[in-house]
Parts: structure tokens; sequence; C-alpha cells
């Protein structure tokens, strides 16, 4: 399972011109689910970027987690992150998991998340989607769960 974050001071996401969901200051995920993927790689992402320290302490350091500060976290699934694109001049899709795996899991892990974030807020599984950002930094992070890690 792969999440490729970006630190916001506000993002939202749109469908058909009306916006589904928005944050201020927090966390923006772009969700990939792979084939392989089960309920423990969800649990285990969600853990991680809850817990990872992007956001800058007193000092200025990056030394704070999502839970440390508060923030609020915009979950949108995005199949395309599971892309194989190591050879050639298209992307492949064969490792990303069927939609309905897919959404399965994109759900396991949004409830995970509401177990530890106050603010979670969501896309659309399987639409198409307007994202709009302000990366704070800019601060991006790709943080993957390989299966049966």
């Amino acid at each position: 399972m792969i999440g490729l974050l970006q630190r916001v001071t506000e993002a939202s996401v749109s469908v058909a011109g009306e916006i589904v969901g928005r944050i201020g200051p927090g966390l923006l995920v772009f969700l990939g689910v792979e084939r392989a993927d089960t309920s423990a790689e969800a649990d285990r992402l969600v853990e991680r970027l809850v817990t990872y320290r992007v956001f800058e302490d007193d000092a200025g350091r990056m030394n704070r987690s999502l839970i440390d500060c508060g923030g609020a976290l915009l979950v949108v699934s995005q199949f395309t992150v599971a892309a194989e694109t190591r050879s050639g001049t298209r992307p492949g899709f064969h490792t990303a998991a069927p939609p309905a795996e897919g959404e399965k899991l994109y759900e396991y892990f949004l409830a995970g998340a509401r177990r530890r974030v106050a603010t979670v807020e969501t896309g659309r599984f399987g639409t198409t989607m307007q994202v709009r950002l302000v990366n704070d930094g800019p601060v991006t992070f790709w943080l993957q769960v390989p299966p049966g890690t």
C-alpha cells in the first residue's frame, strides 16, 4: 500500500464542481492500493502516516507528527500511484488492486485513520476528482508498506 503524502496549509477535493472534502493544516494523502495488499498493510500505513514527523517543532525541525500537532487528514484514492513505471513510456496498472478490492481496503484504511485523527476528509472512490492544495514547504513523502511486511 502506498501513501504519497504532502504537508499542506489547506487542501480540497471536488467532484463535478462540488467540494466533497476540505481541510486546513495537515496532510493530503494520495492512497494507492496494490494487488497483494491486505488489512495488515493498511493498518501499518495508517500508523506510519499519523506518526510520521513532518511538521516543524519550535526549533524549526521536522519533529512533530500529525497527531502531535492536531492536524487534519484528506485522503484521496489514486490507483495511479500504484502504477508500474520502471520501463517504457506508458504506465502499467497491473500492479494496482482491482476496483472492488481497492475500495474495500480504502474504506478500511479510512476507518483506521478516523480512530486516530479527529478530522479525516475524503474524495470519492472511483470518480474523476479535482484536487487543490497549498503544499507547505514544499514537503512531500512517499510511504510504502510492501505486502507481507
